[in-house]
């Protein structure tokens, strides 16, 4: 079968793979395979390799030594994989428990199988969750290089934002400062860090702030990072026309942080804001809510509308990237 893979020269090939893990991009279903000096590593999701890898399309043999969970059901299942946590969202409590016997029973590396039990709410940004294998709701994450501890059952992290959160990481330059007002365990903040920046995360989350300092130590960063549990704007005097780069990713309530975003922002700051909204019009109430706050202390720019994901029927979870410059 022809399948999406990287090529690069053999004696790359290790470096690569192993960059490819980190981002959870390898398709383990196929077989990696060496031709004529160069290694085909099979993945998942091409539209997220870096542009830097070059991909082909090429005949790849499955891997036959692997037991997977949809060897073992009678239906295609749906699950995410979070570490050696393996998340189910499954309304049927009988189909809930074959899912994670099976799961338990094939090749996955898994230590814990839980269910979603409730939607995200309160302030934290938690959820409930049913532990249908296992016993701890802890889990330790790779993506692009990066390492994250966390507690499902104490803050919010989401597996499926690792290639937006990348994308906007490459944006950052060595030497700037980067303000994440939604911080969580650092999933933005780590790798700003890594690239260079002086970052600061803020989380009204106790046990957020905890696992993001921890992360920042795990990943080698610790000194460049500041993680201040609180409410974001009680913190901004702090740092008043400080920020270079802001993440603002609270969708359906960042509008009400506008302000402070702008209290936070230097004279050339870019604003990465993040929204919910009707397909209709996905980006308008973003931009238009920006410019209420920003302008005419600001001129505003924005530099890309970015479709992030559905979120729901007729929804869209967006970014706006946007640059304010103080006016003249």
């Amino acid at each position: 079968m022809e399948v999406s893979c990287v090529r690069v020269p053999r004696e790359e090939g290790e470096a690569t793979r192993r960059r490819l893990a980190d981002a959870d991009l390898i398709d383990e279903d196929y077989e990696i395979a060496v031709s004529d000096g160069s290694l085909y590593v099979p993945v998942a999701d091409p539209s997220a390799v870096p542009d830097e890898f070059e991909l082909v399309s090429r005949e790849a043999e499955p891997r036959e030594t692997q037991t997977m969970p949809a060897d073992l059901l009678s239906f295609d299942p749906s699950y995410e994989r979070l570490g050696d946590v393996v998340i189910v969202d499954e309304d049927d409590p009988e189909r809930a428990g074959a899912l994670a016997d099976a799961i338990v029973e094939s090749a996955l590396p898994v230590k814990t199988v839980v269910n979603r039990a409730s939607k995200v709410k309160g302030t934290e940004r938690v959820r409930d969750w049913e532990v249908l294998a296992g016993e701890s709701t802890e889990a330790v994450h790779r993506e692009y290089g990066c390492e994250f501890a966390l507690d499902l059952a104490t803050v919010y992290f989401s597996p499926r934002l690792a290639t937006e959160r990348h994308r906007v990481a490459e944006q950052v330059a060595d030497g700037e400062r980067a303000f994440d007002m939604f911080a969580g365990v650092g999933p933005f903040v780590v790798p700003f860090a890594k690239r260079g920046a002086t970052a600061v995360g803020v989380d009204i989350n106790e046990d957020a702030i905890e696992y993001l300092r921890e992360n920042a130590r795990r990943n080698g960063v610790a000194e460049a990072v500041t993680a201040i549990c609180g409410d974001v704007r009680e913190v901004a005097a702090e740092y008043e026309g400080w920020a270079d780069r802001l993440v603002m990713n609270l969708p359906h309530s960042a509008d009400e942080f506008l302000d402070t975003a702008v209290a936070l922002a230097s004279d050339d700051c870019v604003v990465h804001y993040y929204d919910i909204q009707h397909e209709d019009d996905p980006y308008g109430p973003g931009e238009r809510a920006i410019r209420e706050a920003a302008e005419p202390e600001y001129d505003v720019t924005v530099e890309r509308r970015h479709t992030v994901r559905s979120y729901a029927p007729h929804e869209l979870n967006v970014c706006l990237d946007v640059r304010l410059r103080r006016a003249e």
